[in-house]
């Protein structure tokens, strides 16, 4: 598969002063920031309002956001529509140089199953949570 190089551009100069505006459907993962299944829900949830969601990571948060998408598709809540791998130059901030990083881009989009499989979900945990609520009390 071949490697692009892609460097880190602002768009829209003349607006938001030189930054791009990020994706309100793009979710850029961390291996070391927050736990897998936050991710997992979130994206669960832009799925549910955007019909579709962007993982992004990169270096080592890439085998992350593989595990998120292999968790949504198999359990039938999203489909893959596209996956796209770069490299992206950065500074270094230790060493005041400039390294090359992988890059991970996944596009989930929503499944005709969606709605119906988190229903299930959503009045099961409720389920769940009752009948918990029915053992403290006794």
């Amino acid at each position: 598969m071949p490697t692009t190089v892609a460097v880190s551009v602002p768009q829209n100069q003349n607006t938001n002063h030189g930054v791009e505006s990020p994706k309100k459907n793009k979710i850029q993962v961390s291996n070391t920031k927050k736990p897998l299944f936050f991710y997992v829900n979130l994206a669960k949830r832009y799925i549910q309002q955007r019909n579709e969601v962007v993982l992004s990571a990169l270096g080592m948060g890439i085998t992350t956001v593989v595990t998120i998408a292999e968790i949504l598709k198999n359990n039938g809540l999203a489909i893959e529509k596209k996956v796209s791998t770069s490299s992206v130059t950065m500074k270094d901030e230790t060493k005041g140089r400039l390294v090359q990083k992988a890059k991970i881009e996944i596009v989930l989009e929503k499944t005709e199953k969606f709605d119906s499989l988190t229903a299930v979900a959503n009045t099961e945990s409720k389920v769940v949570a009752a009948d918990d609520d029915n053992h403290e009390k006794k």
